[in-house]
């Protein structure tokens, strides 16, 4: 029996399953041309893998297919070829270990702030003592606890979109997938939004892939850039973001190392 150099008490070390892993995935979607049923590719060959804890930002034209790979993961969107898993599963629509954020808020005008945070808590299972403080507790952390009891409709925009990041950060979720959260919101409600983002997911590193158009915020939040090419997708490049953390989305826009990111993203895309 051949003998081992490691001592007997050292094991080699485990690789971590990553948190999301795609490979060789490609998705498309049928249409009529001249009456005749037609396939458009929306995403081919995407191969990536986003590690725990990390935080992960999609860049690319309209139509290159950010938001049809996150909705794949988020099981809204069957895997039709390739393979794609979170935790080392399949991606399936209900997984309690995967929370969405869309990019309109989607409260529910009937039920108050506090409400619509509990709305993922309730199929969890907790208490109603228990639910009630966890949605209190996450409305203040983004600084709307005193509206509570406020209506969507009583609600500025951005006071909406910080109830929805409440109830997203709420749910017990280790993966969060946000599609454009910030897109309807004005230049500095953005900035403010992103901010508060960022301080939320300082708390507990979760691991977020967030869908974005604009590359002033995809270098301000992200530990990593993925750009893709217009349809049919494909990843184009993964660019590192290397500022330290914890990070101001204002104060990151003084630093030239930030511009020049930034024309490399933009060079990226426009190539």
């Amino acid at each position: 029996m051949p003998s081992s150099n490691l001592p007997f008490n050292k094991l080699p070390a485990v690789a971590e399953e990553p948190a999301i892993r795609i490979d060789s995935l490609s998705h498309y979607y049928l249409r009529r041309n001249d009456g005749q049923p037609e396939a458009v590719v929306a995403l081919k060959d995407i191969n990536l893998t986003i590690g725990k804890s990390e935080f992960v930002a999609f860049v690319g034209p309209s139509g290159c297919g950010k938001t049809t790979l996150l909705n794949i993961l988020g099981g809204l969107l069957n895997v039709q070829y390739g393979e794609a898993s979170i935790a080392g599963k399949p991606p399936l629509s209900g997984r309690m270990d995967i929370a969405y954020m869309f990019a309109r808020d989607a409260l529910l005008p009937w039920r108050t702030a506090l409400e619509n945070v509990m709305i993922g808590l309730e199929s969890r299972g907790m208490e109603p003592g228990e639910m009630r403080a966890r949605a209190q507790h996450f409305l203040e952390r983004v600084h709307v606890g005193d509206f509570r009891d406020a209506y969507p409709s009583q609600l500025s925009h951005g006071m909406r979109q910080r109830v929805a990041l409440a109830r997203t950060f709420a749910l017990p979720s280790d993966v969060l997938l946000m599609d454009e959260p910030f897109a309807a919101l004005d230049a500095h409600l953005r900035i403010e939004a992103g901010d508060l983002l960022l301080e939320l997911w300082e708390q507990d590193k979760r691991t977020v892939v967030f869908v974005t158009h604009d590359l002033h915020e995809a270098i301000a939040l992200a530990d990593r850039v993925v750009v893709f090419a217009p349809r049919p997708g494909r990843i184009k490049a993964c660019i590192d973001v290397s500022f330290e953390r914890p990070r101001s989305v204002e104060k990151l826009q003084d630093d030239q190392a930030y511009h020049d990111l930034y024309r490399r993203l933009w060079r990226e895309m426009a190539a």
